[in-house]
Formats: structure tokens, sequence, C-alpha cells
């Protein structure tokens, strides 16, 4: 265990942000997976703004890769733009 008074705050900080960033992957897959479960082209429209936006938030965190999020944008977009 750390003894320095600086580093325990580290260690406190880095928990609280990892439960953070955890907490933020997990809503945005949940809203890549009902957005990818969508079969009405509207409802698709009104999530996927919502999503990019998940995507591109992480991505600026460093949560997910940014590349990773320019991948998931694309594949969802063109998802939504094939849906009927």
């Amino acid at each position: 265990m750390a003894n320095h008074k600086s580093s325990l705050k580290r260690i406190r900080a880095n928990a609280t942000k990892r439960l953070r960033n955890r907490y933020q992957a997990k809503t945005t897959r949940t809203f890549i997976k009902r957005l990818r479960a969508s079969v009405d082209k509207t409802a698709g429209q009104e999530l996927l703004p919502k999503v990019i936006s998940m995507l591109d938030r992480l991505a600026k965190k460093n949560v997910i890769h940014k590349n990773k999020a320019a991948n998931n944008k694309s594949k969802l977009t063109k998802f939504v733009n094939n849906l009927k």
C-alpha cells in the first residue's frame, strides 16, 4: 500500500474515474445494441445522433480508441441508412 498522501489520493481518484468510465462505456454499448435492434428507420435516425455523441465522448476521454469510435459510427450510420 502506498504511504504518500498524494499517491493515496491518486488511488482514490483512479478508482472513481474507472467506475465512471465503465458506466459510460457500458451505457454506450447498451445504446448500440438498442440501435442495432431497431427495425424502424425513424427510430434509428432518432437514436443515431445520441449514440454518435456517446462514442465521441468516450473517444475524447480515451476510454475507447478514436478509430474504434470512427468505425462504430460508420457501421451504425450505414446500418441506419439501409433500414426501410
